[in-house]
């Protein structure tokens, strides 16, 4: 057994994938501590720089003092707290729909959405850069599942037109794309559901905290409030804290409560995690200055990387990849990064294909002028270097 995991791990090497762990000496932020030297981080979903805000750490130690380090239990034994049911609450009012669940993280809580309401009689509809979340979620169902090219609004509707016999039709998208930093045409899909009697199910996990008034989300941006009928959101990333959420009406929470196995059969946040996302929402709810920071950042490096000549792919937010292409070339530039003091992940196959590698960078709301001219700089030199630019 593991000598096959030795030759495949060798493969990987060879291809000039493999990469261990990065393990950082100091708290998440702009400037972080690797073995002892000071680097940028440029790949941290740490979007508006919550991870650190004083109100999110004094609201955990508070819960840490009253309810302890753990919940004790799965959310329908014991394991719902005060806490938790308030946070849902908030949260279901800033998102603007009749109720909320929160799991354990983003990831499950699309297994468990997509394993409750799919069956054999149903068909999914999945865009193919969709989440790799949503794709073991509906990989775990027996229902057909039909993919449509990437934002393509026309196959999606030839999907849809032959798609009368199934029970019920999910129509699953992003809201913002992880690896390339673009957006889904959501009025698009919604008009198509809305023809064909579709459900809409949007990820949100990189349009929490950064699409939307104070960072509502995909569809505050597009103002399809009630008509998109599933909506997923994080609690990390933009929000700084851990865990994801479903928001819709309050029967699918009801019905999921009773259906999702994530949620069923796992412990609930820490009381600590809970309060830290609580105070994160009531964070977003007066901080647009800081949402509006982080569009002038992400614009301003999406910009002058083009200027240089960089390819940035179809990025439309702070998600800002560097495509190069060839897996083992992506490695080399990373680490190139940083050798100049940068740390920009590079992301190759399998998670995307294998001709489109990519270094990519997220800009943030706390990153200056000058850390942002201080990447470029190194970057136009490195562009060169590998004849990129």
């Amino acid at each position: 057994m593991y000598s096959s995991f030795e030759q495949e791990l060798t493969k990987i090497k060879e291809e000039g994938r493999y990469r261990p762990l990065t393990v950082w000496d100091s708290a998440p932020g702009t400037w972080m501590t690797l073995n002892g030297r000071k680097i940028l981080q440029m790949s941290s979903n740490n979007y508006l720089g919550l991870t650190g805000h004083p109100e999110m750490k004094e609201a955990a130690r508070q819960a840490l003092e009253r309810y302890g380090a753990g919940s004790g239990s799965v959310r329908t034994i014991t394991g719902t707290l005060d806490i938790h049911d308030q946070l849902e609450e908030e949260l279901a009012k800033f998102k603007g729909t009749p109720a909320t669940l929160v799991f354990q993280s983003g990831f499950t809580a699309n297994l468990g959405i997509l394993g409750s309401i799919l069956s054999d009689q149903d068909l999914v509809i999945s865009d193919e850069l969709n989440h790799a979340s949503i794709i073991d979620g509906i990989r775990l169902t027996k229902a057909k599942r039909s993919i449509y090219a990437h934002k393509d609004l026309n196959q999606l509707e030839a999907i849809l037109q032959t798609s009368g016999s199934y029970r019920r039709k999910v129509v699953v998208t992003d809201g913002v794309f992880s690896m390339d930093g673009d957006i889904a045409p959501l009025p698009g899909i919604v008009g198509l559901a809305e023809k064909y009697g579709a459900i809409v199910y949007v990820d949100d996990a990189h349009a929490s905290g950064v699409l939307g008034r104070n960072g509502k989300g995909s569809t505050d941006h597009f103002s399809l409030h009630g008509r998109v009928h599933i909506q997923v959101g994080t609690l990390s990333k933009a929000v700084g804290a851990v865990g994801g959420y479903m928001a819709g009406e309050q029967v699918l929470k009801d019905y999921l409560i009773h259906k999702a196995r994530p949620f069923l059969f796992s412990t609930s946040q820490p009381p600590s995690v809970a309060a830290a996302c609580l105070a994160a929402i009531r964070i977003l709810q007066r901080s647009e200055d800081l949402i509006e920071r982080l569009w002038a950042n992400a614009t301003y490096f999406r910009m002058s990387l083009k200027q240089m000549g960089f390819d940035t792919g179809s990025s439309e937010t702070p998600i800002i990849p560097v495509i190069i292409g060839d897996p083992k070339r992506t490695m080399q530039f990373s680490d190139r990064m940083l050798q100049e003091g940068i740390f920009a992940q590079g992301i190759v196959y399998p998670t995307v294909p294998m001709d489109k590698g990519r270094v990519r960078f997220i800009v943030t709301a706390l990153h200056t002028m000058e850390d942002l001219q201080f990447a470029l700089d190194r970057l136009q030199k490195a562009g060169r270097d590998f004849g990129l630019i």
